[in-house]
């Protein structure tokens, strides 16, 4: 059964693909991206592939008119993507933006906005090789499962949302 909830999980979640582009001249106009956190250095101290990616995706959507504003989550209270995603709504104002992440985040994160009523999109930021993300991939099969749980069975809302901050 925990096979069956695991590929339940993976192709819920796996059906916003719809919603994400890889092409810069595809995504839709949106006010604001947000750029889903990650640490800039792995432990070890070497540079985050996923970092560095995210943000060149972040800067590239800015430098072809494609938003205006960049919101980086990972900030005091971005413990987690739903924390991420419904922390744009209800304190950043933004009830549609372009989320930025590698494809698989983005998947996942659209999955979460679109429960909570948020019209997002995703715009893909390059993925690190296979040997660099495994451990990220198999991570990423039990927050699908988390997603689902934490949406549908659990009921959880972000830890902490904080008062409304305006964007521009």
């Amino acid at each position: 059964s925990v096979a069956a909830l695991l590929g339940y999980s993976e192709w819920t979640v796996y059906d916003a693909r719809h919603y994400t582009y890889d092409d810069v001249n595809a995504v839709p106009y949106n006010r604001v991206a947000l750029v889903l956190g990650t640490s800039k250095y792995l432990i070890g101290g070497s540079p985050n592939h996923y970092f560095k990616y995210r943000i060149k995706a972040a800067a590239e959507l800015y430098n072809n008119g494609k938003v205006d504003y960049i919101l980086v989550s990972g900030d005091y209270a971005g413990f987690r993507t739903l924390d991420s995603i419904v922390r744009a709504k209800e304190v950043f104002g933004q009830a549609r933006f372009t989320v930025v992440s590698q494809a698989f985040h983005n998947e996942r994160a659209i999955f979460i906005a679109r429960h909570f009523g948020i019209e997002a999109v995703g715009f893909n930021a390059l993925d690190p090789s296979a040997y660099q993300g495994i451990k990220t991939r198999v991570r990423e099969v039990f927050a699908r499962l988390m997603g689902l749980l934490d949406l549908y069975v659990l009921d959880k809302g972000p830890k902490f949302l904080g008062e409304p901050i305006v964007i521009g």
